[in-house]
């Protein structure tokens, strides 16, 4: 994973050597650039990082903040939007929550404790995904499919839904080449010999509901018995993370 942007002139990424997993920070050259570590929690493995450029005259041009960390034993980057102003790691965290969640959690009465937890009233979280409990839906059988991905169209691993139920959105075609969707009018403009080369009808901002197991190889499976809706976390706002799209 990694949160990039033209503008914010720096990488974070997670690679790989023989000792295992570690975090690279690239920046362009020539770039002023300063990296601060907001706030850390050690037993957590989380720290909170703030990266700002500025040009040659010490004029700050961009400021970006990520929260890095370790997720069920996997290293993970989250952009933070800029319109959250946080200065911890717990800020960071309530942050990423969609706005759906938060308020869902305050009717609730969900305490702080609770909502750093994976799982509550509110919601099950598995990785950037949060699947809030909805009552009343009535799947149209004939628009219910089984074993799909659920995918922020970056290219990343999917996570895998047993049942899963759409409604709205606009139709997408995918590919390797194109991991963020191509609308109908802009699929229909390629050549016909690249219209064959593998690419998946798929829903682009569509209202998703899933149930059954959610699978992932970097989480623990998860068992949703009803339906649930499906909300990404908000790394889409930020400026790192502004050309993503929510595909399913």
């Amino acid at each position: 994973m990694n949160a990039q942007g033209e503008d914010l002139r720096v990488v974070l990424d997670i690679r790989r050597d023989k000792f295992g997993d570690f975090f690279e920070i690239r920046t362009l050259t020539g770039t002023n650039q300063e990296l601060l570590v907001l706030n850390a929690q050690p037993r957590k493995k989380h720290l909170l990082l703030l990266s700002r450029q500025f040009d040659n005259s010490g004029k700050l041009l961009a400021k970006q903040k990520f929260l890095c960390g370790q997720d069920e034993g996997h290293w993970f980057v989250a952009a933070i939007p800029e319109d959250e102003p946080v200065s911890t790691v717990a800020g960071a965290q309530i942050a990423l929550k969609p706005a759906e969640v938060r308020g869902r959690e305050e009717a609730l009465g969900v305490t702080r404790k609770e909502s750093f937890r994976r799982r509550n009233a509110a919601f099950v979280r598995q990785g950037e995904w949060f699947f809030v409990p909805e009552r009343g839906i009535e799947a149209d059988p004939m628009r219910l499919v089984r074993n799909e991905p659920l995918s922020r169209g970056n290219g990343g691993k999917p996570h895998w839904a047993e049942e899963c139920y759409r409604a709205g959105g606009e139709t997408a075609y995918v590919s390797a080449k194109y991991p963020t969707g191509l609308t109908m009018a802009e699929y229909n403009l390629l050549p016909e010999k690249e219209r064959k080369l593998g690419f998946r009808q798929m829903k682009r901002d569509a209202t998703v509901y899933v149930r059954g197991e959610i699978t992932h190889s970097d989480h623990k499976t998860v068992y949703l018995k009803d339906w649930h809706r499906v909300l990404m976390n908000t790394e889409n706002r930020s400026m790192a993370m502004r050309y993503l799209a929510f595909l399913d």
